[in-house]
């Protein structure tokens, strides 16, 4: 099972939301201009509503008082004005902020897939699929929406709050006193609801991964599970996190409502008691009635700024851990183009050297033995080498590491001279070929899936070559659209033995210099096994081949055999003389023992 990342609990505990957004700015930076623009254009909607009061103030003291009634219509009349600016001022700031954050979401999704393709496959392994999908979707979204509204807004109700207690002090120094007197609380409950509910937020997000992990597990395998009618004890799986995460929510909600109801409650009982305060001041004749009413209509204009307080943190909490959780990805260390140095490679062509390899997996247990441990082998250039040996013995792991899959943790491996570790990957790829037992395609054409094992000028007749060497032009033929046909996720619409053949056809397209092939044919049947053997000879004359065999006809297609027991070559000879000399070779070959890795 792979690994999960950093719980809530493992992160360092003086973790600060704000440097955590802050490495969104890189993103942010090629669209300022409009964000920017946008967030003035919201300060200045949002304090226009603090023109209303002054402008009731003036109703009430002038034309009200007065009993003039055009002023009381031309009061109404600048209202309504000001109505209309707000309003279409924050349709401005949403038309200025759509695209640009868009772009934004679309520009780290992209970074996210590429960085996700140069990640070693040790990554891969130790961390689950579903994580690695909600960090791609939903944590994605979660950031573009902190960036269109808790950002802007936690700016916007700053402005507005500090603009409206400057005017709440101005109209009257002694109420505005008075409500302002919940501000210290309310800074303390958000610093304790902040702390809490980041807690909280990271546990659901990494719960979302673990959920999306089993759907995806499932719709994958969904031939295991009704095959082996394990449906119900996978819902169960299902339903066990799904109510995980539903818990977590709901303690989400608790901590969201706690704060809102506190900061509902706190400023409304101050606007009561300013009421009151007032009330009494403007009977003593202390305060005019228009200046109490606009204290109260700025008052009541400052209850939506403080009241989103609590919804905005949580939004940026959430948006925070979402960017946590993102740049785990884009932190891991990724697989190095170049190494340090080059140096120069033989002068001609000298085929595949292990020289004093070894290798032991990054998550292997303190103390326990390398899987491959002083692999010295020489494949001679044109020169077909099978590689046997019982399960467990490395065979897989050994072929993983001549395209650098995984990097060879002791020695070298040299082909034609030149020391892959100071190659770079991508001219190492395009030398060197690889064909995997458990073959994957992609949702893609046939004809795509197998020209991705060639180089682009790759066309038609190279796509004909290929499938008529791992006999699959029947069968694709006879598809509906023949090479053009639809394969389908996982290309699971296909036979085993034909994604084998299709994956085989990848392996050779491209002419490589070196060939990898991981039993390639196991899933063959005896009679297209022996087409595919026939065909694949005149391949492996123009290539160095290093083939894992499981059966003596595949062995049949190598010049040498070797022998790989306990993680070390054991021996190396043809077939035959390895028959004489190894008693376990003779009882591999003899059908009692097979293996992959």
């Amino acid at each position: 099972m792979p690994t999960k990342p950093a719980t809530p609990e493992d992160r360092p505990a003086d973790r600060s939301a704000v440097r955590v957004l802050l490495r969104l700015w890189p993103y942010v930076r090629p669209v300022r201009g409009r964000f920017f623009g946008a967030a003035a254009v919201a300060v200045v909607a949002s304090c226009l509503s603090l023109v209303f009061p002054l402008v009731l103030k003036w109703l009430v003291d002038g034309p009200v008082a007065d009993r003039d009634p055009g002023g009381v219509w031309l009061g109404a009349l600048y209202l309504l004005l000001l109505g209309f600016a707000e309003a279409g001022l924050f349709g401005l700031r949403r038309w200025l902020v759509a695209r640009p954050l868009s772009s934004v979401e679309a520009r780290m999704r992209e970074d996210l897939y590429g960085r996700l393709q140069r990640l070693p496959i040790a990554f891969h392994d130790r961390w689950a699929s579903g994580q690695l999908l909600s960090r791609g979707t939903t944590d994605l979204m979660l950031v573009r929406m902190f960036l269109a509204f808790p950002l802007t807004f936690l700016v916007v109700n700053g402005v507005t709050l500090l603009a409206g207690c400057v005017l709440l002090l101005a109209q009257d120094w002694s109420l505005g006193l008075v409500l302002l007197t919940p501000v210290v609380p309310v800074v303390v409950l958000c610093s304790f609801f902040e702390s809490r509910y980041a807690v909280v937020a990271r546990r659901a997000q990494d719960q979302v991964g673990d959920l999306t992990t089993v759907v995806e597990e499932s719709v994958l395998g969904i031939r295991i599970v009704k095959g082996f009618g394990r449906h119900r004890s996978q819902a169960e799986s299902f339903r066990r996190l799904a109510r995980l995460l539903r818990s977590t929510e709901l303690a989400k909600a608790r901590l969201l409502a706690l704060i809102w109801a506190f900061i509902t409650i706190l400023p409304e009982l101050a606007i009561g008691a300013t009421l009151v305060l007032g009330t009494v001041q403007v009977a003593d004749g202390d305060l005019s009635a228009g200046t109490l009413v606009a204290f109260l209509s700025t008052a009541l204009a400052l209850r939506w700024p403080v009241e989103s307080i609590g919804f905005l943190l949580a939004m940026s909490q959430e948006a925070a851990t979402a960017t946590e959780r993102y740049f785990e990805v884009m932190d891991a260390e990724v697989e190095p183009d170049t190494a340090a140095d080059g140096g120069p490679g033989a002068e001609g062509p000298d085929g595949v050297r292990f020289e004093g390899v070894s290798f032991r997996y990054p998550d292997a247990p303190e103390g326990a033995p390398p899987v491959l441990d002083g692999i010295d082998l020489h494949i001679r250039p044109g020169e077909t080498l099978a590689l046997v040996g019982a399960t467990g013995s490395g065979k897989t792991t050994l072929t993983a590491l001549v395209p650098r899959l995984h990097e060879a943790t002791g020695g070298r491996i040299l082909l034609d001279g030149e020391d892959i570790a100071l190659m770079d990957r991508e001219r190492l790829r395009s030398l060197v070929s690889v064909a995997f037992e458990e073959p994957t395609l992609f949702s893609a054409s046939v004809g795509e899936n197998v020209l991705m094992g060639a180089g682009q000028e790759a066309g038609g007749t190279e796509l004909r070559r290929a499938l008529g060497v791992a006999q699959a032009e029947g069968f694709v033929d006879r598809l509906p659209e023949g090479a053009g046909t639809q394969v389908g996720e996982q290309g699971l619409s296909l036979s085993g033995g034909q994604r084998q053949r299709l994956a085989l056809a990848r392996a050779v397209v491209g002419r490589p210099r070196f060939l990898v092939l991981d039993d390639p044919l196991s899933a063959l049947d005896v009679h297209t096994e022996a087409r595919v053997e026939a065909a694949l000879r005149e391949v492996l004359k123009e290539t160095t081949a290093l083939v894992v065999a499981h059966r003596p006809s595949t062995v049949m297609l190598a010049d040498r055999v070797a022998l790989l027991s306990g993680g070390r070559i054991a021996a190396v000879g043809t077939h035959q003389e390895l028959l004489r000399g190894s008693g376990e070779y003779a009882w591999l070959m003899a059908g009692e023992g097979d293996g992959e890795r």
